[in-house]
């Protein structure tokens, strides 16, 4: 059984109407993991932790880079290069020592998803990429947990609660019933498009608080609906998607591993010449900078596959590597015999390494 409660910590929160003693001892007895210690994950974390969430797990296989530090305001610059939920859990529990905090230092796959997720109550999504947004929501679908969705990209965020069960048994929509497929080599991430630091705060406090409403009962959570928020304006809509998903998810996504190349052989192999270089950025990124070879944007590749020297190992390259991993991935699964490859960190550890 869980220690009794501080009531001076939680006095605040308890007084709230609807809230009370019951709510708290609610928030005490939950179980919640975050995936993603990152920018949506660190507010998130943080504000569960203070209020009193009695397990908290976080799961992150990235190291602290200084390029996260404007908006992940868990780390510091003496972090860089340490796990992050190392840091993370160590920086929780000073915060509040009387909270169970978790760790899981992994990468989430189709391989360890069901696993991790089955002792907790509701998931936090704070992951930044579609692969994994989609491997989470089938996992929580199958395993018939709530799943709180964020995403940011420069001045925008979403929230959502996907999966919450209903009254007549039937449950909410899901991500795939917002985005049934999406190509995400035609997405660029924060670190390519850039974010806005106060927006990951704002984003994941919100997936904080669904995260309280569903477990203290308070409130009416963003189930069968999207929150959006244009941070620039200041404007946010609720878009209703209605209260039952028109999905079935029987099975996980399939993964494919990405053929990777570092810096290093890719230089070597340039020396050589027997690489060819591909940037499949779009031309104002290529315009602005690049370290050469072919440029030929992701949309045009699939098309423009004929124009590439075959004979020669072919590395793809944006700016950290994530768009390049899924345009490779794209071709493999239509021209397999290609030796293609995803320039390992992009751009950021080209530059890194000179």
């Amino acid at each position: 059984m869980p220690e009794p409660m501080d009531a001076t910590r939680y006095s605040c929160q308890v007084a709230l109407p609807g809230f009370g003693q019951k709510g708290q001892q609610r928030l005490q007895q939950a179980k919640v993991l975050i995936v993603g210690a990152g920018g949506l994950g660190c507010p998130a974390a943080q504000y569960l932790a203070a209020s009193g969430i009695g397990t908290l797990g976080i799961a992150d296989n990235d190291t602290v880079s200084i390029s996260n530090l404007h908006r992940q305001l868990l780390y510091t610059p003496a972090d860089a290069g340490q796990l992050k939920v190392t840091v993370a859990t160590e920086r929780l529990r000073q915060q509040n020592p009387d909270i169970q905090i978790g760790a899981h230092p992994v990468k989430v796959t189709a391989a360890n998803v069901m696993q991790l997720f089955e002792p907790y109550d509701i998931i936090v999504d704070g992951t930044d990429n579609f692969d994994t947004r989609y491997l989470l929501n089938d996992a929580a679908v199958m395993l018939g947990k709530p799943l709180v969705y964020g995403a940011i990209y420069q001045y925008e965020g979403q929230v959502a609660v996907w999966n919450i069960l209903n009254k007549d048994g039937n449950y909410s929509p899901n991500y795939r019933d917002l985005f049934p497929q999406v190509d995400a080599t035609q997405v660029p991430n924060c670190a390519e498009g850039g974010v806005i630091p106060m927006l990951a705060g704002i984003i994941g406090c919100m997936q904080a608080n669904e995260v309280i409403k569903y477990i203290s009962g308070t409130g009416e959570l963003l189930a069968g609906k999207l929150l959006t928020l244009d941070v620039q304006t200041m404007q946010s809509r609720v878009i209703k998607m209605g209260q039952v998903t028109k999905t079935t998810i029987t099975h996980l996504p399939e993964t494919m591993e990405v053929d990777t190349m570092t810096v290093a052989l890719v230089k070597a192999g340039l020396a050589a010449g027997t690489l060819q270089l591909v940037d499949i950025r779009g031309s104002e990124e290529h315009e602005d900078f690049n370290i050469g070879g072919k440029h030929i944007p992701a949309y045009k590749l699939e098309r423009g596959i004929s124009e590439l020297d075959h004979s020669k190992d072919i590395v793809l390259y944006c700016t950290i590597g994530k768009r390049s991993a899924d345009v490779v991935k794209k071709l493999k699964a239509i021209a397999s015999p290609l030796n293609i490859y995803s320039l390992e960190g992009g751009i950021k550890a080209w530059l890194e390494r000179d």
